[in-house]
């Protein structure tokens, strides 16, 4: 793979300038010693290969039909080949991921596996290397757990890595790794593997998460909540719940300490109240003291400049959130990224959106009159300025979500990935420049300059609605 573009990243002032050099995968910072080192470093496009019993697969189809949400999972082993380095783990989980895209491997409800004669369906897996047996051994380089996802409704198989790898660019440390991979499955009696195709490997959000950035966190013990649809922040009329890995899904559902769920809810809870309740001079003197307001802003900066629609802002979804103590009242608020795919020109008419190139970037969702988070950040006239000066950084000719600095990142991946897109399931077989079918504009491109351009639109609107 050839390297990609890395960029000068400065502290809060957000000079984010495109300086040229090559260091893979945006450098992340991570020593090896990490694990997400090793499998994110983007220098080589890594293939996993799984191996299933008959008996354990066919338990993930039965899994399936009996509850499409399941987080059930079955036994494998895992051969990881990188550029020949290869790891082998044994008694390895594997499930099934996805909310709305959560799909069965194969065939039709009741079906169970066909050998050799399989209709095999792309879908999101998880690999979790440790469930059922803990030790170093099993572990890749120190990594637990990574999210294999398939580029659904990506043409293009680069949006979310993209994405993803520009958090990164931009010092947003919260953000996760993700790279390519090639994906393959044995299912036991089977006469050969079946090849999945490119697939895209994806830093999980959890405590090992937490840990990888123990010196940006300060203290990773506290509570890190997944956010849904519904999530926002503002009312108390939602579901909470710890995850007990059953399946059950909650609006926020407690990921870490869930033995002190209680705890974690009190402090949730006192955190939306104040947020939603407090006046405008107390909200201003009280945010800066829970939140790293420059991280956050430039959080968000990035999100609107990606088109990211489906998020915390517009659709009330999509994202973690950490808090760095189990006191009450004294810790920091975290915002983490999350699920990137329905960007760079993607769109549904959802929320107050349309079109996410040309859409106002200081009216992303909610309008200024609301109590969700970044309006009411947005209010208190520094921050607003500083939010504008990050979207403007991003998008400037030496920035580093110039049109042409971002087409040539994704021009290198995509020269990476070259002759590896055909794949067994007959799915998703080719590179094309365009959104989702489903997309509300369809004429956005990547790599084609000109009026449709996904990159020069997205500036242009920039500019208008923030000054050059």
């Amino acid at each position: 793979m050839t390297l990609l573009l890395s960029v000068l990243v400065c502290s809060c002032c957000g000079d984010l300038k495109d300086n040229g050099q090559n260091i893979p995968n945006g450098g992340n910072g991570y020593s090896a010693k990490d694990g997400v080192a090793y499998m994110f470093d983007g220098t080589t496009v890594p293939k996993i290969h799984i191996s299933v019993s008959l008996e354990e697969w066919n338990k993930l189809l039965q899994y399936y039909d009996a509850d499409h949400n399941t987080s059930q999972s079955v036994v494998c082993s895992v051969r990881y080949d990188k550029a020949g380095d290869v790891t082998e783990i044994s008694d390895c989980a594997i499930r099934l991921r996805g909310n709305t895209s959560r799909r069965r491997p194969e065939g039709s409800g009741g079906q169970m596996h066909q050998t050799d004669n399989t209709d095999w369906k792309h879908c999101h897996f998880q690999l979790n290397f440790r469930k059922y047996v803990k030790d170093d051994a099993h572990e890749l380089h120190g990594a637990r757990k990574v999210i294999l996802k398939w580029f659904k409704e990506d043409p293009m198989y680069v949006r979310e890595l993209f994405c993803y790898d520009l958090f990164r660019r931009a010092g947003v440390w919260t953000g996760a790794n993700a790279a390519y991979c090639q994906l393959y499955i044995k299912v036991e009696g089977d006469s050969r593997e079946t090849y999945y195709g490119v697939y895209e490997m994806i830093e999980p959000i959890d405590d090992r998460f937490l840990k990888v950035r123990r010196e940006q966190f300060g203290n990773i013990d506290g509570y890190l909540w997944k956010c849904s649809w519904g999530a926002d922040l503002t009312s108390l009329d939602r579901s909470f719940g710890p995850d007990t890995d059953s399946g059950q899904s909650f609006t926020y559902e407690l990921k870490t300490n869930v033995a002190e769920y209680g705890v974690a809810l009190a402090q949730l809870q006192d955190f939306i109240k104040k947020l939603s309740g407090k006046g405008d001079e107390s909200f201003a003197q009280w945010i800066p003291q829970v939140c790293d307001v420059p991280l956050l802003l430039k959080t968000y900066a990035v999100n609107v400049a990606v088109g990211m629609w489906d998020d915390y802002w517009n659709n009330t979804n999509n994202f973690y959130i950490y808090f760095d103590s189990k006191d009450m009242y004294k810790y920091k608020f975290y915002f983490i990224p999350f699920d990137y795919d329905n960007t760079l020109g993607t769109v549904k008419d959802c929320g107050v959106q349309g079109d996410a190139g040309s859409h106002n970037p200081l009216r992303w969702g909610a309008d200024a009159g609301s109590k969700r988070l970044i309006p009411r950040l947005l209010n208190i006239p520094e921050y607003a300025a500083l939010y504008k000066q990050y979207l403007r950084e991003l998008v400037a000719d030496d920035g580093i979500m110039s049109r042409d600095a971002s087409m040539a990142r994704i021009s290198q991946w995509q020269k990476s990935i070259d002759g590896m897109v055909l794949n067994d399931t007959g799915e998703d077989m080719e590179i094309r420049d365009e959104p989702a079918s489903w997309s509300s504009n369809r004429n956005y491109r990547l790599l084609e300059t000109g009026s449709n351009n996904y990159f020069e639109v997205k500036a242009a609107s920039i500019r208008k609605y923030c000054g050059q």
